[in-house]
């Protein structure tokens, strides 16, 4: 599950309704800026949104690709999620976040006369984490999906949002072109395929909660070679690194119980990489079906549990918005002889959008089968400290 595209997919529904407009931008760097309106659990109650006519997750698919890095208009939510860390030759890192998200407004076209008219409503989110500067900067968009403004397709395969965008790069090559912009910052990435696509939980088909259906499909390029581009207050840096890539396509929602998730992608220097997640319980405790996958450097990958994780918090952090975040970690997985201790490459990744969440780069070292390693990665935090406020 990377479950946080729901919490903002559904927030798409919702603050795309309210402002009714066609286009809107949000900087999150600004202190006036993005004020959340939802609570994460509000935002993906059963209740939220109505989900009768979409269709649901229910059984294992045969995924094919790239089609399937393609929209799948029959589910209400979707997203395309990368995050990755870089650096310049002289050793200046970021991270970077880059997602669209597409939401349905309702399960069936419907006739209507204006060219304006659309079920389908965009959102995305740019965050960069300048490492080397101690700075943060994060920007909230949303578009309709029609005149051009926002889409998607499968073949060639292109998401875009006004100036943002993701394509395919070369006929069958795999590889993808980031672009996007916010006020005084800029990507402009290429993204290898790297390692084959992986597929989470049952062969794609990650169960969010204990109801038939409450479930999406799900599978993660883990390991993708990057090159290109970051441009800061008019400074272009060359850089190189990696990314992962997150895709899901879902009509769920978070169960009655369930307020929360600490989503983790790790890249390890031995060429292997760790995805957990674990749901966060009202009562503070792992929900059952917290789970996630260890994909080695060679051979396939190991699904795992939420009885194979050990997580442990080791500090936390206060942001201004009063909100306090787990800040440190200690993650093992017994079974795969695997102990990593985590830290934020800086506690200050907090996106203050139409939901407020923590999105940021770590570093981690530690040993898998005694042999030492480290390695850079991404953690996602949501559900912590939410409170309803306006939308400016």
């Amino acid at each position: 599950m990377r479950g946080r595209g729901l919490v903002i997919g559904v927030g798409v529904v919702l603050v795309g309704l309210a402002a009714g407009a066609a286009y809107v931008t949000r900087d999150a760097s600004s202190p006036s800026g993005g004020e959340p309106t939802l609570k994460v659990a509000e935002a993906l109650g059963g209740s939220a949104v109505g989900t009768e006519g979409y269709t649901r997750a229910l059984e294992p698919r045969a995924f094919r690709f790239p089609g399937d890095h393609g929209p799948h208009p029959g589910f209400r939510t979707e997203w395309w999620y990368w995050t990755g860390n870089l650096s310049t030759a002289n050793g200046h890192d970021f991270g970077y976040q880059l997602t669209l998200f597409r939401n349905a407004l309702a399960p069936e076209d419907k006739q209507r006369t204006s060219e304006w008219g659309t079920r389908q409503v965009y959102m995305g989110h740019l965050a960069l984490s300048d490492i080397g500067a101690g700075r943060f900067h994060a920007f909230e968009r949303f578009s309709r999906g029609t005149l051009g403004l926002a889409g998607a397709q499968a073949e060639p395969f292109k998401v875009w949002l006004e100036g943002w965008s993701a394509e395919a790069v070369g006929e069958g090559t795999g590889s993808m072109r980031l672009t996007a912009q916010g006020e005084g910052v800029s990507l402009s990435l290429v993204l290898e395929p790297g390692k084959p696509p992986v597929l989470q939980g049952d062969r794609g088909l990650s169960q969010k909660g204990p109801e038939r259906g409450n479930a999406s499909y799900y599978y993660s390029l883990t390991r993708m070679p990057t090159r290109g581009q970051v441009t800061v207050d008019g400074r272009a840096h060359e850089v190189t690194g990696q990314s992962w890539m997150d895709r899901e396509w879902s009509t769920s929602a978070l169960s009655g119980d369930q307020v929360g998730w600490d989503w983790f992608a790790l890249q390890l220097s031995d060429g292997s990489e760790l995805m957990y997640y674990q749901l966060r319980q009202r009562d503070g405790t792992a929900d059952p079906l917290s789970a996630g996958t260890f994909v080695p450097a060679q051979g396939e990958p190991v699904r795992l549990s939420r009885d194979d994780v050990r997580l442990e918090v080791g500090d936390t952090w206060k942001s201004p918005s009063g909100a306090t975040y787990p800040a440190r970690w200690k993650l093992s997985v017994p079974s795969q002889r695997l102990t990593l201790d985590i830290t934020p490459a800086q506690t200050n990744q907090e996106l203050s959008v139409s939901v407020r969440y923590w999105e940021g780069s770590v570093r981690f070292t530690g040993s898998t089968g005694g042999v030492p390693v480290e390695g850079r990665g991404y953690v996602e935090l949501t559900g912590y400290g939410d409170s309803p406020r306006r939308v400016h």
